[in-house]
């Protein structure tokens, strides 16, 4: 289906069955909580946005005013009126990874994928922009990609990722320094002996 060009939505039988599992998580009458899930579950069946027969739907589904859905989509940066990439890549540019040098990171995607922020590939591939506060500062700085985190970057790690995404390969989220989690970066610095006996 082009959802650019259709006159109507529903959701899959999959989706709407995950729909109703999102409304029901909330009392009668306040069946409008549920819109971010239905947002998220829509934009995911049009390929990665949400066009306005897709918005209308999860007006009439929530029972609200059209333009309330349409205020939630573009004030939360999450949502897109417009057609995306196949991949979304978002730079954090605020100040924690900004101090760490995500401005590099963000140099190393346009160079990488032949375009500028705000823009997509003309394959259809790749999106880039800015993002503020993916609210994982001790790994910063961080590339939000997709689904998921990139973390403890450096533009030849950034590019690391981004080569194995044009392989068609799935690279493994989280600390890209070989840091586990959010530990120190130099390594542990207390509850280092591996025994009582050690500790003493």
């Amino acid at each position: 289906m082009n959802v650019e060009q259709a006159a109507s939505f529903a959701f899959t039988p999959e989706n709407e069955a995950e729909a109703d599992k999102a409304v029901a998580r909330y009392p009668e009458g306040r069946q409008a909580s549920a819109v971010l899930a239905l947002l998220d579950i829509a934009q995911r069946q049009c390929g990665g946005w949400l066009p306005r027969v897709a918005m209308d739907h999860v007006a009439e589904r929530l029972s609200m005013a059209p333009i309330r859905v349409y205020e939630v989509v573009t004030f939360y940066e999450m949502y897109y009126d417009r057609p995306r990439g196949t991949h979304e890549v978002r730079v954090c540019t605020t100040t924690p990874c900004w101090l760490r040098g995500s401005a590099d990171l963000v140099k190393t995607c346009e160079a990488e994928l032949g375009i500028r922020v705000g823009e997509t590939t003309e394959d259809g591939q790749y999106s880039l922009s800015e993002f503020e506060c993916l609210g994982a500062c001790v790994n910063a700085p961080i590339v939000w990609i997709d689904d998921d985190y990139y973390e403890d970057l450096d533009p030849e790690k950034l590019k690391a990722v981004l080569d194995a995404f044009k392989r068609g390969e799935a690279p493994k989220p989280g600390s890209q320094s070989g840091r586990q989690t959010s530990a120190p970066a130099p390594g542990l610095t207390t509850l280092t002996a591996k025994t009582a006996k050690e500790a003493r």
